[in-house]
């Protein structure tokens, strides 16, 4: 293990990270409001602390391995999370302990959304663009954004490009230098952001609200500056704009970069996971909307198919944005929506969940497995489209599989001996694993009422859900740590 070139890049990531405290900053010396102190110090700190970390081993430039790319990722998110808390621990408004600031911190990284702040619209503005921009940066991950500057520092990144990144995108770089590539990816990921921002603020949202919201719609984080969410502007356009730019950000960004080079649509109805994608949304929200309907949940039936619409695509997306409370929608519907965001959207896009990819292959090894029982002598294989998958990949997708619905039990089980309710455990944990953010149960409207060792073993979930369990889970194992 490269420890000195471990600790150099981490020093330099705090240092960069560091940085993202100035534009609240300056926001809340625009505002004249109370933070600025919190946010000056955390600035500090976080870039002495990078410095006297970087300072030691400045010279030592040996290429990562692939279980240091691993070990980097994993401290990366766990220190970065950590000191993303500091400028909610110190900010007197609002006045929130260690484990509240932690929880809060590590779900907007992680694009979780969960939150146990109340009272958002009285917040200062400053921490309100500090809790998006904190989603906005995990959303692609902010390793990706270091790999794109680290060749100028000498760091090698190939590593921490595999061991950060989800899906296809692993094996499948969409251009020769991995550099070129994190360039390829944010250089989509920002023009997205502009222009849902540019879309949100013509459709009639303040500017710091087009900003703010276009930062957690891309990441399909949840954060919002009100506490209605996106029900706080109670416009269809501004629904539609969410809903639209929420679907284009859960689909394979390298659909987008084929797209965008290709200038054609075509390749996206062509794409099998992107298809399914589009076809479960589809699923879910006639499923939604007629329930809706029938049961008179709404008063017209209008006003069914658009809150159906809305937290159908918001909630499969694994994003969290609020119109309408689901958790007292009748029938299955509570319990349909949190289970679909077990499927999540497309790998290689900014949501969360087990992505559309693996359980499209789970569900095609599963029916091979049928087809093997009537058929024993029979060769089937397992394809997405017109490709064969191999072999190795449906059993390191079956594999993820039993690893994610294991730490589920797991947590869960550690949520209960904590004394939380089923519902709750098992909604909150399925949120958060998942990085959705809303729940049931007596996490229905916000987490700050759950005690402060189940806000750890959620935070935990986050990052494990976020780094795709693997990349966390095999720090843990000894074949690891073995020369």
């Amino acid at each position: 293990m490269r420890y000195a070139s471990i600790a150099r890049i981490l020093g330099v990531l705090l240092m960069l990270f560091s940085t993202t405290h100035l534009p609240p900053l300056l926001i809340d010396l625009y505002y004249i409001e109370s933070t600025w102190r919190a946010f000056t110090l955390s600035f500090l700190v976080t870039l002495l602390t990078g410095l006297a970390i970087w300072w030691p081993f400045r010279q030592h430039k040996d290429d990562l391995r692939i279980r240091d790319g691993y070990l980097v990722t994993a401290l990366f998110w766990i220190v970065l999370g950590s000191f993303g808390a500091l400028p909610f621990a110190l900010s007197s408004a609002p006045h929130m302990g260690v484990v509240d600031s932690l929880f809060e911190s590590f779900s907007g990284l992680s694009t979780t959304g969960a939150t146990v702040l109340t009272e958002l619209d009285a917040l200062p503005h400053a921490i309100l663009y500090y809790r998006q921009q904190l989603q906005w940066l995990g959303g692609m991950g902010i390793v990706v954004l270091a790999v794109a500057v680290m060749p100028m520092l000498g760091i090698g990144g190939m590593q921490l490009y595999r061991a950060e990144m989800p899906g296809p995108l692993k094996e499948h770089k969409l251009s020769p230098r991995i550099a070129d590539t994190a360039k390829t990816l944010w250089f989509l990921y920002c023009g997205l952001t502009l222009a849902c921002a540019l879309a949100y603020w013509a459709a009639g949202m303040s500017l710091f609200d087009a900003i703010g919201h276009s930062f957690s719609t891309i990441a399909i984080g949840g954060f919002s500056t009100h506490d209605a969410s996106i029900g706080y502007f109670d416009s269809p356009l501004i629904e539609l704009i969410c809903m639209t730019f929420l679907v284009i950000s859960g689909i394979n960004f390298s659909l987008h970069f084929l797209a965008w080079r290709r200038r054609s649509l075509r390749h996206y109805l062509k794409d099998t996971e992107c298809r399914a994608y589009l076809g479960i949304l589809l699923v879910l929200f006639l499923i939604s909307a007629t329930t809706l309907v029938l049961k008179h949940h709404y008063d017209t039936p209008l006003q069914s198919i658009r809150y159906a619409a809305f937290m159908v695509v918001s909630v499969a997306t694994t994003t969290g944005f609020g119109l309408a409370d689901f958790s007292t929608w009748p029938t299955l519907l509570p319990y349909l929506l949190l289970y679909s965001t077990f499927i999540g959207a497309c790998a290689g896009s900014t949501g969360g969940g087990m992505k559309v990819m693996r359980m499209l292959l789970v569900y095609r090894q599963g029916m091979r497995e049928f087809l093997r029982l009537l058929h024993p002598n029979g060769v089937f294989l397992v394809k997405l489209g017109r490709r064969t998958v191999p072999d190795r990949v449906v059993e390191s997708v079956w594999a993820f599989f039993s690893i994610y619905l294991l730490t589920f039990v797991s947590l869960m089980l550690v949520l209960l001996a904590l004394g939380v309710d089923q519902l709750t455990a098992f909604s909150t944990l399925a949120s958060c694993l998942n990085n959705l953010g809303p729940a049931l149960g007596e996490a229905a409207v916000h987490y700050g009422s759950l005690p402060a060792s189940a806000k750890l073993v959620l935070s935990l979930a986050m990052v494990l859900g976020r780094l795709e369990v693997f990349s966390l889970l095999i720090l843990l194992t000894p074949a690891f740590w073995r020369t």
